[in-house]
C-alpha cells in the first residue's frame, strides 16, 4: 500500500511538470535563429522572466552573436516600481545600455531610438483588460517597427483572465485614447501575442507597412486556464495588481478611476476595496444584495488611503476614514467583473446623488461608450445595455478566430 501511494504522488508530480505552461521566453533558443547576428532593442518591464525567473536581459545577454542595443520602459517603467500616470525618463541601466521611455514625451519608438536597432523584441505580461496600456504601448512599437521596416517579435504570455471569457462593450471611435485604441471588447480573452496578430491582421496599425511579426508562441497552456491555476508564478505587473485576484477584479473596479469612489489605491488592497467617507457599508451591501455577483463575495470594510511611494502618492481621500465593501473572488469561472463594476457604480450613484460625482470623460474612455454613464445618470434600466454587449461580444468573437494560437 506504502508503495502504490509513493507512485501515485511520482505520477501527480511528473504530470505537474509535464502540465507546466512554458512562456515564449522559455522557448527563445528553439527560436535563437530569429535573433541571430541582430542588434535587438527590447520591450519589457519586471515581468519578462523565464519560469526560472531569469529575466529576458539575461537570457538574451546570454545568447551568442545577439546584441541588446537598447531598452524600451513601459508604463510603471523598466521595474515596475513607478505609480500609475507617472512619466518614466529615459536613462541608462546598470550595464550601459540605453533605456528609452515609451510612458513619457514619446509613447513611441522614434525613427532615432531605432537608428541601430534591427529588431524589436517585446515580452510583458498583460492583465487581459482593454484598459491596461501595455498592449497599447505594444501598438505603437509595432507601427514604428512597420514603419522602420525591421521585424518585431512577441514573446508570447497567457491571458489571466483566461482565454474564453470576453466581457463588456466595444470600443467606439470616438473614445479613442491610450486606455484604448482599437475596437476590442473590455475583457478580449486574448493572449498579447494574439492581440498582436489580430492588430497586424486587421490592419488597425497606423502605418502603410505592414509589419513583420512573429510570435513566439507558448506550449502547454490552455485557454480555460486563469492565473490562479498557478498564481506562484504571478508577478505584479504593476504596484497596484499585487495578487491575480486583483488582476481579475480591476477589469471592473477600475471603473471607479473615473469617479469620486476610492478605489482602493494607498491600501494594501487596491481595486478589491472601494469606498468613501459618505458611504455606508451595510446600506450599500443591502442595495448590492439583489445582484447576487456569480463568483463573488461582498463584505463590510473601513479603510483609510495613505501616500503610498510608488503606488499611490496622492490617493483619493487621503488620510480621510472611508466606508465601503471588500471583495473576494471565490469562482474565477463565474464572474464577471465588469458588469460587476457597472452594477456598483450605478448603486452607488442611487444611493448617494448628493455625494457621487462622474468624471465623465475618463468614465466613458475607460467604459469606451458614453452610454452607460448616460443610463445610469438618466436612472434607466442597465439590463437592456448588458445585453447589447452579447451581440457586439459575438462578433468580435467570430473575428478573433482568426488569431487564435491555442486550443480550449
Amino acid at each position: 500500500m506504502r508503495n502504490t501511494v509513493i507512485i501515485v504522488i511520482l505520477l501527480s508530480q511528473l504530470t505537474a511538470c509535464t502540465a507546466q505552461v512554458l512562456v515564449g521566453l522559455d522557448r527563445v533558443l528553439e527560436f535563437e535563429h530569429l535573433f541571430q547576428g541582430k542588434r535587438i532593442g527590447i520591450v519589457c518591464n519586471q515581468t519578462a522572466v523565464d519560469r526560472n525567473r531569469i529575466h529576458i536581459i539575461d537570457r538574451f545577454s546570454a545568447m551568442e552573436n545577439v546584441q541588446i542595443q537598447a531598452l524600451f520602459a513601459l508604463e510603471h517603467g523598466l521595474w515596475g516600481t513607478q505609480e500609475a500616470g507617472e512619466r518614466i525618463a529615459h536613462q541608462l541601466s546598470a550595464d550601459r545600455i540605453q533605456i528609452f521611455s515609451l510612458y513619457g514625451a514619446s509613447r513611441k519608438p522614434t525613427p532615432q531610438m531605432l537608428s541601430d536597432i534591427d529588431m524589436l523584441v517585446l515580452d510583458v505580461q498583460d492583465i487581459g483588460a482593454r484598459f491596461y496600456t501595455y498592449i497599447w504601448t505594444m501598438a505603437e512599437a509595432m507601427t514604428a517597427a512597420a514603419e522602420r521596416g525591421i521585424p518585431f517579435v512577441v514573446l508570447d504570455r497567457p491571458n489571466p483572465l483566461n482565454g474564453l471569457i470576453m466581457e463588456g462593450p466595444m470600443l467606439e471611435r470616438e473614445y479613442v485614447s491610450f486606455i484604448g485604441m482599437f475596437p476590442i471588447p473590455v475583457r478580449h480573452g486574448l493572449t498579447i501575442g494574439e492581440l498582436a496578430r489580430m492588430f497586424a491582421g486587421e490592419g488597425w496599425l497606423d502605418s502603410e507597412r505592414r509589419v513583420e511579426l512573429t510570435v513566439v508562441p507558448l506550449r502547454g497552456w490552455r485557454r480555460a486556464e486563469f492565473i490562479d491555476a498557478d498564481a506562484t508564478r504571478f508577478i505584479p505587473p504593476s504596484p497596484n495588481i499585487p495578487t491575480p485576484s486583483t488582476a481579475l477584479i480591476y477589469a471592473g473596479t477600475c471603473l471607479l478611476e473615473g469617479t469620486n469612489v476610492s478605489e482602493g489605491r494607498g491600501t494594501e488592497s487596491p481595486f478589491l476595496s472601494l469606498g468613501a467617507p459618505w458611504i455606508q457599508s451595510d446600506e450599500l451591501l443591502r442595495s448590492l444584495a439583489v445582484y447576487r455577483f456569480p463568483g463573488i463575495t461582498l463584505a463590510p470594510i473601513e479603510f483609510v488611503p495613505h501616500s503610498l511611494p510608488g503606488r499611490a502618492m496622492n490617493p483619493k481621500y487621503r488620510d480621510t476614514p472611508c466606508h465601503g465593501i471588500m471583495i473576494r473572488v471565490n469562482d474565477w469561472s463565474a464572474a464577471r467583473p465588469f458588469t460587476m463594476g457597472v452594477l456598483l457604480v450605478k448603486t452607488i450613484h442611487d444611493l448617494y446623488p448628493h455625494h457621487f460625482v462622474f468624471n465623465a470623460d475618463h468614465f466613458d474612455r475607460l467604459c469606451g461608450t458614453r452610454r452607460i454613464r448616460i443610463a445610469i445618470e438618466r436612472g434607466e434600466d442597465i439590463e437592456p445595455i448588458l445585453s447589447a454587449w452579447e451581440g457586439d461580444l459575438e462578433g468580435f468573437d467570430r473575428l478573433r478566430s482568426r488569431y487564435l494560437l491555442y486550443s480550449e
